[in-house]
Parts: structure tokens; sequence; C-alpha cells
């Protein structure tokens, strides 16, 4: 098949994702009520009814956002098995923390393991944040805003303050991370070149970024305790924008925290070897507006909720001999 599942990465979290899935499907209710337990607390209950200022933080975005992907993409797989119906996805792929949804939907990761970890991992990215944050850099080249991050002041660097691109999400849509100073610095620079729209991001801390060496230490720890196993389809990573080794998935993980995240460069490394349709997992639609401008001669379909979910079978009919 020339088709590629995504997942979305933190951001994409909204109060009352999967609600609608969980009250129609018992499979849904059953995996929701597993996250709770291997949690410890109601993390279905946040997603369902917040409140939003607590379901973004990042240590509970980040299990309610592999808890949505995961349900989802499950669903769709069984209900198309039950029709008799075979879709072997030439690759999977996540945004960010969607990369751990990838690995799931890639059998490489338990499902319970996975909500875990991603808590464990949004805790230390959390902790690790600082005064720092991110912003995204709305309409510009990447060649300038490349151009301009090299300009940086020797002198606010060893003073301490850094400014790095953290996510190139497409074109016209990179994101940075840095401290404070160095956030403030870039987007004077920026705007003396004529960009226009610098917008701060509501996160945690400066994602994607050297100042998250010290959580990418720490998860490297966490990561060590865990049994990947070798992914039954390709993942293609986020760090090297390439197919995940199976021997280097920890490692990449730790490395991902503080990387950037080159989804331009993954959307068309999958479009270069054949992939056609993308099917997006998991609430908001991001990754399919993204796609879109990436690849614009690509299909994209989104199951964030169960009428998405709904619509993405209804095209789906059993195969005839």
């Amino acid at each position: 098949m020339t088709v590629a599942y995504v997942f979305p990465g933190q951001g994409s979290q909204t109060v009352g994702m999967l609600k609608d899935v969980y009250a129609a499907s018992e499979r849904a209710r059953e995996m929701l009520d597993a996250a709770d337990r291997a949690l410890g607390f109601s993390l279905s209950r946040l997603m369902f009814d917040g409140p939003e200022e607590v379901l973004r933080a990042t240590e509970n975005a980040q299990p309610a956002l592999f808890v949505a992907g995961a349900v989802l993409w499950t669903l769709y797989r069984e209900a198309l098995a039950a029709r008799g119906i075979e879709e072997a996805p030439m690759f999977v792929a996540g945004h960010s923390l969607g990369q751990y949804a990838a690995l799931y939907a890639a059998g490489a990761l338990a499902y319970e393991e996975g909500v875990r970890l991603v808590r464990r991992r949004g805790e230390l990215m959390a902790a690790s944040g600082g005064t720092g944050g991110m912003a995204a850099v709305l309409g510009a080249d990447a060649a300038l805003i490349e151009a301009v991050l090299a300009e940086f002041p020797p002198a606010l660097q060893a003073a301490g303050e850094r400014v790095e691109l953290a996510n190139d999400n497409a074109p016209g849509q990179l994101v940075l991370s840095g401290t404070e100073a160095g956030l403030r610095w870039a987007e004077a620079a920026l705007r003396e070149r004529g960009v226009r729209r610098f917008v701060r991001l509501k996160v945690s801390g400066p994602f994607h970024s050297s100042l998250m060496a010290e959580a990418a230490a720490a998860y490297r720890s966490v990561l060590a305790t865990v049994a990947f196993r070798a992914p039954a389809v390709p993942v293609v990573d986020n760090v090297t924008a390439d197919v995940l080794d199976a021997a280097a998935i920890a490692e990449r993980l730790a490395e991902q925290i503080m990387r950037p995240v080159r989804w331009t460069d993954s959307v068309r490394f999958m479009v270069a070897r054949g992939v056609r349709r993308f099917v997006e997992f998991g609430p908001g639609g991001v990754l399919a507006g993204l796609i879109r401008r990436i690849a614009p001669e690509v299909r994209v379909d989104s199951a964030g909720d169960l009428k998405g979910l709904e619509r993405l079978l209804a095209e789906r009919a059993p195969e005839r001999g």
C-alpha cells in the first residue's frame, strides 16, 4: 500500500478528546481504563473534562496524546480486520511525542509501557524547562531563519543564552527554542529582516534544543529499562528523517528531546519512496494541514474523533474476489 500512518505531538490536545469514542466503543474503554490504571490516576477524566490548563501541562498532555493516537489507530485497524480488509502501511511516523504512538502501531512498544514512558518523558521535560520557551516563526524562509541564527552574538552565547531551530514543520512554519533573552534577540533580528509573525507558544520549556540536555541524560536512563521490539513497519525518525534502526530506538528517543524535529524532511522522505496517502490518528488535524503544505500532491485523511474514524471507515469496503 502507498499509505503512511502519522501521529501528532504535543499541542494537539483538547478537552473532550476521545470522550465520544469512549462512550461508543468497549475496546476504547478497555484501553483508556488500562491507561488510568498504569498511571494511578484518571487520565481519561482529565482528557474528557479538563480543566484545559491541567491537560496542557507537559506531563499530562504527553500521555493523553499517546493514548489518543494509540486508541484511534487500534480501533481503525481492528475495524478493517473485522471487514476482511488488509492495509499494510509503507511507513509510520509521529511528530515529536507522536513517534511513540508510531512505535506502538509498528509493534515496537507495548501500550501500557508506552503510557508510563511518555508520562515520565513529560515530567522530565517539564522539570528541565527553566525560564526558556518556544516561538513559531510564520511565513519566513528557512534559509533566512538559519542565516539570522548564525549571527547570534558571542557575548550572549558566552552568558549562557541560546536560541536554536527546534521544529521544521512545513514551508513557512518553523519553531525556535531558547532562553528568554535568546528568543527576544531572535524576534528583534527577524523583524529587522521583514518577518512579521513571531508567535510565542504555550509550552513549559525550550524543547528540542540543547537546553534540554539534562532531561535527555535523565531520560536515557529511563529508556534503558524499556524492552523495545523490532518494528514490524518502518518507522521514520524525527532526528534523522530516515528509517529508524531497531537497535537505535532508545538512543534516538533520548536525542529527540534536544534535537530538532525534521518533519518537513520526514514527509518528503516518505513521499519520495512512494507514499501517496497519509492518515493522521489523533485530535486536531494539525499534521494533515502541515502535510498538505509540504506535499500538496498527496491525499491526507484524519481520524481525530468518532466521526472522523467513522468517515474513514465508511470509505473502505471489503475487497471482493
